[in-house]
């Protein structure tokens, strides 16, 4: 299985030469530590910032700069700062090319759920919904199953949601998967883990690409 840092590091394979990438809270940050080397990749943050680097060193942190889930961060050279209208203004505008967000549930569909759980204490939606709404390019990061080792991979979301009919690609600590006609996807599976486990822990409906391959990170 695949650990946090290793399904950061295989969704920084989907990055692009030039795409302005926003990041959520959780697994997505660290999608910033491992950017190839040959391309440019600029990330914002909804809280204003445009130019984030790679998590700080114990010798560079900065307590002044952080990104939207308050995590100390770096910023790269030509990197700015700005007020939340702004920032929401490139989000609503569709300037971004590519947003990563963790998530609670996924639905077959493409549902996500990413900012509730009934009965528990938040502290509010922030983002996420303004992101999902906009952006024409999501990835989930995520555990494949919860703490009761239940499946997050669902038929429908049970949890309320942050959006409909929105997530194309989700990357677990089991495997790559996309959302094609209503059903999951499996394009790769985490090194030594078998297809017929991912089905066992996947309650929504899953069908095995014929080019389905070893995930390589």
């Amino acid at each position: 299985m695949l650990s946090k840092k290793q399904i950061a590091q295989r969704i920084s394979k989907e990055l692009q030469d030039g795409f302005y990438v926003n990041l959520g809270i959780g697994i997505p940050t660290l999608v910033a530590n491992y950017v190839p080397e040959n391309i440019n990749v600029e990330f914002q943050s909804e809280n204003g910032v445009l130019g984030m680097g790679p998590f700080p060193t114990k010798e560079n942190v900065d307590a002044d700069i952080i990104n939207a889930g308050k995590q100390t961060i770096t910023t790269l050279p030509g990197a700015s700062f700005f007020d939340s209208e702004l920032s929401f203004g490139m989000i609503r505008g569709q300037h971004i090319d590519l947003t990563v967000l963790g998530a609670m549930e996924v639905s077959q569909n493409g549902d996500i759920a990413n900012w509730k759980i009934p009965g528990k204490m938040v502290k509010g939606m922030g983002g996420a919904m303004d992101l999902v709404a906009s952006a024409e390019n999501i990835i989930v990061a995520m555990m494949h199953t919860n703490r009761a080792g239940e499946s997050k991979l669902l038929k429908q979301c049970s949890l309320p949601l942050t959006g409909v009919g929105c997530v194309k690609t989700i990357v677990t600590n089991l495997a790559l998967l996309t959302i094609e006609n209503g059903r999951f996807l499996l394009k790769e599976t985490a090194p030594d883990v078998g297809v017929e486990y991912i089905k066992s822990v996947t309650e929504g409906e899953l069908i095995v690409s014929p080019n389905c391959k070893t995930m390589f990170i």
